[in-house]
């Protein structure tokens, strides 16, 4: 029988970010949208479905993890990973309580330590480059701002569930000690947070872990898993695909993150065409329709040619002020601006898809990743290749195309030139 490992993702740049941790050790893997999980097929060793659901509602996002969780089980999947985000925005307690649930277990490892993306998780306390959540970029965060950085505290403020803690100290005495203290924690707690401050330590803990049922936390743990959760050889479904074309790479920014901010700047300084949209007017129907069009017809006449676009909102923070302020007037709040302008976004980019049938797609921002490709008929991927940490290009389904979603805050200030290039140098065969 073929052991497949069930993953629940709460955003789609999450859910290709622990799908290449598995794949580049290995595995098939099959990134899924939630629309499309009733269908799931034993094509993969790890199918991960993309919930979508960080910014959805507490009751809703149970739900979706619930029902996706529901369909892993008919899948037969043997173990789960429910995948959160890294600094633990979002609905994390609902949906860790609905995964326990659709699965009748009562107990849960948590690694939220991402080393090599400077998360690191020291006598419970999480720190991201050296700051805690409170001190760092994730405190303004406008859906799920980060006030303190005990992830006991955190967790346990959104269960009823209990929550404990294994630190550093038991880590470092190895997987025989730990295993053992998981085992106690077992007798006393719903959910068990592992410190993590290296590399080192994740292969530590995933081999104590390797027959625990289920895991929960950031991708990283992904990384070292297969080495101790062996998998069957599976037949690749990916077939030979023509991927060449004559155009450019679209490039699609939608995130506000600093990380992403620099990328777009070195990018536009190496020279890339830079289509600026106006977040301002996303309130009138017909000056959105005069921005959408004005912003497709001056990337055709750039991609057509060849040359890589980029597509972004316009950062600037004045222009970002006064986008909130037309809203706050209008009674609109900050969570359903920022959807309208993922929205925007989406609109023009699946119009110069289907006016060229364009095929390489890099999109910057979770959320606006996962509107852009529900809009474009995007019914998951199959992961390809790592281009940097947590991020891989993927193949698309529902729609031919090669893509890579890269979260707001991941990548180093060149990511998006990488991504352009290796989209264009990918060869499948």
């Amino acid at each position: 029988m073929t052991h497949i490992i069930g993953v629940v993702a709460d955003d789609t740049t999450g859910a290709n970010d622990i799908g290449i941790m598995f794949s580049k050790n290995g595995c098939t893997v099959k990134v899924v949208a939630y629309d499309e999980h009733l269908k799931l097929q034993n094509d993969a060793n790890v199918v991960v479905v993309d919930t979508d659901s960080r910014l959805d509602s507490p009751a809703l996002s149970y739900q979706k993890v619930y029902q996706a969780t529901k369909a892993l089980v008919e899948l037969q999947c043997t173990r789960f990973f429910n995948k959160t985000c890294s600094v633990f925005r979002g609905n994390i307690g609902k949906e860790f309580d609905a995964m326990l649930d659709a699965l009748d277990e009562e107990f849960a490892v948590i690694v939220l330590a991402f080393p090599k993306n400077g998360r690191k998780t020291v006598n419970g306390i999480h720190t991201v480059y050296g700051k805690q959540l409170e001190e760092s970029e994730f405190a303004h965060d406008p859906v799920h701002p980060m006030k303190q950085s005990n992830l006991v505290s955190i967790l346990q403020e959104q269960t009823d569930r209990v929550v404990s803690a294994i630190h550093l100290d038991v880590v470092r005495k190895g997987a025989t000690a730990l295993k053992a203290e998981i085992e106690s924690q077992r007798a006393v707690a719903n959910y068990c947070i592992v410190d993590a401050e290296t590399q080192e330590d994740l292969t530590v803990i995933a081999e104590a872990v390797k027959d625990v049922k289920v895991l929960a936390g950031s991708s990283a743990l992904a990384e070292e898993l297969p080495k101790f959760v062996p998998t069957e050889p599976m037949i690749s479904p990916l077939q030979s695909l023509d991927m060449n074309d004559p155009y450019g790479v679209l490039i699609v920014s939608g995130s506000l993150t600093p990380q992403t901010g620099e990328q777009t700047q070195l990018l536009i300084a190496s020279g890339c065409p830079t289509v600026v949209v106006d977040s301002r007017h996303i309130y009138s129907p017909q000056d959105r329709q005069l921005e959408q069009d004005e912003a497709v017809k001056r990337v055709m006449e750039r991609i057509v040619n060849g040359s890589d676009v980029l597509v972004m909102a316009d950062n600037t923070p004045e222009i970002v002020q006064q986008t909130k302020q037309l809203g706050k007037e209008k009674g609109i709040d900050a969570l359903t601006i920022s959807k309208m302008v993922s929205a925007l976004l989406a609109d023009i980019t699946v119009q110069i898809v289907e006016q060229c049938h364009l095929k390489k797609l890099v999109i910057a921002g979770g959320d606006t990743s996962g509107t852009i490709t529900r809009k474009l008929g995007i019914k998951g991927n199959f992961i390809l290749k790592e281009i940097a940490t947590g991020v891989p290009s993927g193949l698309a389904f529902g729609r031919d195309m090669l893509i890579v979603l890269k979260s707001g805050s991941f990548g180093e200030a060149d990511f998006l030139i990488q991504a352009a290039e290796h989209l264009k140098s990918l060869t499948h065969t």
